[in-house]
């Protein structure tokens, strides 16, 4: 029986997963070079969606020691249909697989729980590290934010002519024929809108501030103090499409595409 490509993904969320990156990964901690290493491999404990770096201890240029004893408060867990748990997106401090909790030192900073070195044998001699807690990363000479790019994830940015239009308690917040369709493999499509087909008087700029790994820095848009749409002002160089436009999260108003609503459906970052 064949199985659709989403399905055997969600199937291996409950996995310990691992693969390799043939790209120069390079970390920096206050300015000082701490990580340089072409053998880095991307890790997905279980429950996790995106992935983080697992570098050889002995490429990184930094002191490890166990690190104090904490119970980690479970993060939120989003519950899938079909029962699988996932970790809320960010929560490092949480492990879903045996290993060491360690402490990086350098140059006189004690990053708590920033490395973990799991017992799994496929991983001997390696450390998976924090994302948040190094200052800056970069694969080859370029900086990345948010996480490493899961290299079976994809985004494709299409113009389209649909008729959309975006609701609120029977507000009309949008009205386009001109979206321009954002394809994340496994995320609900997401329709970014010209700003003067957005009723932005109705909204409020929002202080909400987020990073994706494929788009650069978003900033928000509310409507009594609940965020309800998102820009990207200046987004990465494969995001170029969406500069400025206007997207709203289909949870939390309504969507119609040709006349017909939209189901809410969820994602990770819902």
């Amino acid at each position: 029986m064949a199985l659709r490509l989403g399905e055997c993904l969600l199937r291996n969320v409950s996995e310990l997963r691992y693969e390799p990156t043939a790209k120069l990964v390079s970390a920096r901690v206050g300015g000082r070079t701490v990580l340089s290493t072409a053998r880095a491999r991307l890790v997905w404990e279980p429950g996790r969606v995106v992935p983080y770096y697992a570098v050889p201890e002995e490429d990184l240029v930094v002191d490890l020691e166990p690190a104090p004893d904490a119970t980690a408060e479970e993060p939120h867990m989003i519950s899938l249909p079909d029962g699988t748990r996932i970790v809320e997106p960010g929560r490092f401090d949480y492990h879903t697989v045996d290993g060491e909790v360690l402490t990086i030192r350098t140059g006189g900073a004690g990053l708590v729980g920033a490395a973990f070195r799991p017992t799994d044998p496929d991983l001997a001699g390696y450390v998976v590290l924090d994302f948040d807690a190094l200052d800056e990363w970069y694969e080859e000479d370029e900086p990345i934010m948010s996480h490493p790019r899961d290299p079976f994830s994809r985004i494709d940015i299409r113009q389209s002519s649909r008729s959309v239009r975006i609701k609120k308690d029977a507000t009309v917040l949008a009205d386009s024929r001109r979206p321009t369709l954002l394809f994340e493999t496994g995320l609900p499509v997401r329709t970014y809108l010209p700003r003067d087909d957005v009723r932005l008087d109705l909204m409020q700029p929002s202080s909400t501030r987020t990073q994706c790994a494929y788009k650069g820095e978003a900033g928000y848009w509310s409507i009594d103090g609940s965020d309800v749409a998102w820009t990207y002002e200046q987004p990465l160089p494969d995001s170029t499409q969406i500069t400025g436009l206007i997207c709203f999260f289909d949870e939390r108003v309504e969507t119609y595409v040709d006349g017909n609503r939209q189901e809410r459906e969820w994602s990770p970052w819902s």
